[in-house]
């Protein structure tokens, strides 16, 4: 590996970075205001006042053709149906979790996330798991099986984010487009179906946008900038910084979640998640351990 493909931290990158994974985490705050609002509201509203952000943004970096030429790509248009279908039932399942107090299932989703990565490395692309990775693993998923066994039921949110991330991420990987000007391809895909059921809900007097509250109104426009400008400033902060230093970052936001939903929304924090939670950090530390030492080895091997 070229030391061009991985860059040494740029102070610049490392603010950027955090500054995202913060947003990332008061997201549960912000979704709370609308809970009163039909998931299915909220995204459609996240994906009409992302896309004119999205579109600025190409306009400014001059990358509005390779979103225009990918237009005319019928392969290329099914893989970001693809990774725009999965990123919006992420969302829906996010939303619904927050307003319907399960913030603590999507923090134990997103911590899961990076080890069903490494899974899915392994089963989907041959990838060989070193022995610290496969006990990360089977510890995360001990945690799921004492979760479910404890509550008497799977962890479904946990799980679905886990599983709609982890196959986006993937999916993702194959779609020969920068992260902007994929997100904003995913977003103008999205874009007519979100309009259309923005429409009829106003058509049939269901819509809280305009005419329910001001502060609905205004929550709502901001779901745009809310969801667009922490995805634009992680995919400038990727690109000067370490695979391991964002590898380590990556867990500020759940755990900001995790602080929120116990804290903040005072949901429940019974003896399955005392058991299942600490697991789940042992085996994040397993995982972040084995990274850094496989990359301080790459520098060495470099050198």
């Amino acid at each position: 590996m070229s030391s061009l493909s991985q860059p040494a931290d740029s102070p610049r990158g490392l603010i950027l970075a955090i500054a995202t994974y913060v947003m990332w985490g008061f997201l549960p705050l912000f979704m709370k205001e609308l809970a009163h609002v039909p998931p299915s509201e909220v995204i459609a509203h996240r994906v009409l006042w992302s896309l004119p952000i999205a579109l600025a943004v190409l306009l400014l970096q001059r990358r509005w053709r390779e979103v225009a030429g990918a237009l005319r790509q019928p392969r290329l248009l099914g893989m970001a149906l693809i990774t725009a279908a999965l990123i919006s039932v992420n969302w829906m399942i996010y939303v619904w979790a927050v307003g319907n107090n399960h913030a603590l299932d999507a923090a134990l989703g997103y911590y899961i996330n990076p080890l069903f990565s490494v899974l899915m490395g392994a089963t989907l692309l041959r990838e060989r798991l070193n022995r610290a990775q496969m006990v990360a693993i089977a510890l995360a998923s001990l945690a799921v099986v004492v979760l479910t066994v404890q509550l008497g039921r799977l962890p479904l949110v946990a799980i679905g984010l886990m599983l709609t991330w982890g196959f986006y991420a993937f999916c993702k990987k194959s779609l020969p487009l920068g992260p902007t000007q994929g997100f904003t391809l995913e977003v103008l895909l999205l874009t007519p179906f979100a309009l259309a059921y923005v429409l009829w809900l106003g058509a049939s007097g269901q819509s809280h946008f305009a005419s329910g509250s001001l502060a609905d109104t205004l929550l709502l426009i901001a779901c745009g900038p809310v969801t667009a400008v922490p995805l634009i400033c992680y995919a400038t902060a990727a690109k000067q910084l370490r695979l391991s230093t964002i590898g380590i970052l990556q867990y500020i936001a759940p755990t900001m979640i995790f602080l929120t939903a116990v804290l903040i929304f005072d949901e429940p924090f019974g003896a399955a998640q005392m058991i299942a939670f600490p697991m789940i950090w042992a085996a994040l530390v397993i995982y972040t351990l084995s990274m850094l030492r496989g990359a301080g080895a790459r520098r060495r091997a470099m050198s």
